[in-house]
């Protein structure tokens, strides 16, 4: 990295949150560029990302700032970090704002110190780069809006003297009065810019949004349905996507008709045509909507099917037609069909609401209703266990409509347990949740024990708690019998240690740690110096080598610093790599692919001379 001399009078703070090695910094000046490099030697993103260098700069109260990031060698990513203190994520981040794949920031910022993250979007990405960083202007001052009334259109232009949001974009403000309750279709086009429209109240910092529309189905222009909450005048928006400007319209009519409820029974099929003429939900798309009545803890399932449009299906209470209890895309059993399965929270009036997942979309569809067999308790399962059951008729379905047993058991944190599903009947799918809620997958397997299309998943519990496990087949409409054993293996393991020119013989089994790939590896701790290059070599007559070098994070994770596959041979791994400074690391002795097991040789030596 090419560096010009640090100026004086401006902050270099420490950088948090980085990937180790550290990353040096030095310092950026108002009005200056810095030219830089991203090479092979600076630090990564965490868990192995792109290359990055960090570049320090202070701001006062109410500053504005705009940061650039142009390479010819890769594509920009720009990060604005606070400095010195905790941060789940940047402050602000941009990848292509500028021209092309350079990187471009605008904000206003508060006193402080920062921390420039200059990188690239790709993690292979290195090269040449220059940083500006430059103190902007005073924005225009916002003029008194313009009005604008339903049933009106207005043409408006956007450009330099405008008024900017905080993060440097162009806006007018149009002014419009309504009644509470009054429903008002909102249009925005421009053959000049992507168009974004944003509805709400205040002005200038003090704009609090109440509804935003980007793209409105057809192509890049705007459309929103907007009812208000209560009389008065609303502030309607009229922005650019990007750092585009130029003439646009803007009307305002009265929105279609809130779409009435037909009433639908249980078991039946109703066969209906979306048209654009149909009337509107309250998030302003065209639907049908289908009413029908439920008792606490039945279980629903509805299915909309068509052959014209991506059928998308939502389930309403009555009483709160804006809260979407459920809802799918293409959850049915063919293409772009839909399906919801839902337990009903309570007793009381339900909404089916059927659409297009693209708006505009119309034709002919059939939606059903169905009542579907009750969840039932999950069966408590022990470890060391192995219970027999049986998929049929009688057991619930999921949306894909699987049939499927439960069973529950109770863990901690870091404990790691495998799950093994066999059958002769059918090919086995597993799947685990938490026990809290409605069921979502974190995790499920379908080949995994490497025995015809028998399962075996391996997961390490995220918290204490209880814990599902769903077993089914993999394909619909199958049932038979199954055999499920739920092993506990026990806590991560502990690395072993290695010194520097000593050499290791091992052997991976389904007991070692596993990745998220389901690969098995020993991991090997290795106290390595700044400077002086190492090289690690693994070698498997029984596997194909995977070989990673890293640190452990404080959360649980693995921070990798460099990995290597085959440099050795087809199948032999061999990696070259230099810390960054001295200290305790971590090498991972694995196999590429998953469940592979079998004797290896790992040996760490000082990388010969050139």
């Amino acid at each position: 990295m090419t560096r010009p001399d640090p100026l004086p009078g401006v902050a270099v703070a420490a950088l948090l949150l980085v990937a180790a090695p550290a990353a040096a910094q030095d310092a950026l000046s108002f009005g200056r560029t810095a030219a830089g490099e991203l090479t092979a030697d600076d630090a990564r993103v965490e868990d192995g990302g792109p290359r990055f260098d960090a570049w320090t700069f202070s701001t006062r109260e109410g500053q504005r700032v705009e940061l650039t990031l142009a390479s010819a060698d890769f594509d920009a990513w720009l990060e604005v970090w606070p400095a010195g203190g905790e941060a789940e994520g940047p402050a602000w981040s941009d990848d292509d704002s500028l021209s092309g794949t350079d990187a471009r920031l605008r904000f206003t910022a508060p006193a402080g110190d920062w921390v420039v993250r200059a990188r690239g979007f790709e993690s292979d990405a290195l090269g040449a780069y220059a940083l500006t960083l430059t103190e902007r202007p005073p924005a225009p001052r916002a003029p008194r809006p313009a009005g604008i009334r339903v049933g009106r259109s207005v043409a408006g232009e956007l450009s330099d003297r405008d008024p900017e949001t905080e993060d440097g974009l162009k806006y007018d403000a149009w002014a419009l009065r309504l009644r509470q309750g009054e429903r008002v279709l909102v249009t925005l086009t421009s053959d000049a810019f992507d168009p974004l429209l944003q509805i709400g109240r205040g002005a200038g910092d003090d704009f609090a949004e109440l509804a935003v529309n980007d793209d409105d189905g057809q192509g890049l222009n705007s459309r929103l349905v907007f009812e208000a909450p209560a009389s008065g005048e609303f502030l309607i928006r009229v922005r650019p996507v990007g750092d585009d400007d130029g003439a646009y319209v803007l009307a305002v009519a009265e929105a279609p008709p809130v779409a009435p409820a037909l009433a639908m029974d249980w078991g039946a099929t109703v066969e209906g045509d979306l048209t654009l003429t149909d009337g509107l939900n309250a998030d302003g798309a065209v639907v049908d909507v289908y009413r029908f009545s439920g008792r606490e803890g039945q279980r629903a399932q509805v299915d909309v099917v068509s052959a014209d449009f991506d059928a998308y299906v939502e389930l309403r209470a009555d009483a709160d037609p804006a809260l979407i209890l459920a809802e799918d895309d293409d959850g049915g059993p063919e293409g772009t069909d839909s399906r919801l399965l839902f337990t009903l929270p309570a007793d009381g009036d339900y909404r089916v609401e059927v659409r297009a997942f693209a708006p505009g979309g119309v034709g002919a569809y059939a939606v059903s209703l169905t009542e579907a067999a009750p969840e039932r308790a999950a069966d408590p399962l022990a470890f060391g266990t192995r219970i027999e059951g049986v998929i049929d008729d009688t057991d619930p379905r999921d949306s894909a409509d699987r049939g499927y047993d439960s069973f529950v058991f109770s863990g901690v944190e870091g404990q790691r347990v495998q799950a093994i599903l066999r059958s002769g009947d059918f090919d086995a799918f597993l799947r685990i949740g938490a026990a809290e809620g409605d069921f979502s997958d974190l995790a499920s397997d379908d080949d995994g024990l490497g025995e015809g299309t028998d399962s075996r998943l391996n997961f390490t519990l995220p918290a204490d708690g209880d814990y599902v496990l769903r077993v089914s087949p993999l394909a619909p409409d199958t049932d038979g019998l199954y055999a499920l054993e739920l092993i506990d293996r026990g806590p991560k393991p502990e690395p072993g240690s290695l010194l520097v020119g000593a050499s290791v013989r091992g052997t991976l089994t389904e007991a070692d740690d596993a990745a998220a790939d389901g690969s098995w590896f020993d991991s090997y701790r290795v106290h390595a110096k700044a400077g002086e290059p190492l090289r690690i070599e693994l070698a498997s007559n029984a596997f194909d080598a995977f070989v990673m070098v890293g640190r452990e994070k404080a959360d649980g994770g693995f921070e990798v610093l460099g990995s290597d596959d085959d440099s050795l041979s087809d199948t032999h791994a061999r990696l070259d790599w230099e810390p960054d400074e001295d200290g305790d690391y971590v090498i991972r002795a694995g196999s590429f692919g998953p469940q592979e097991a079998g004797g290896y040789v790992l040996s760490v030596a000082h990388a010969p001379k050139p």
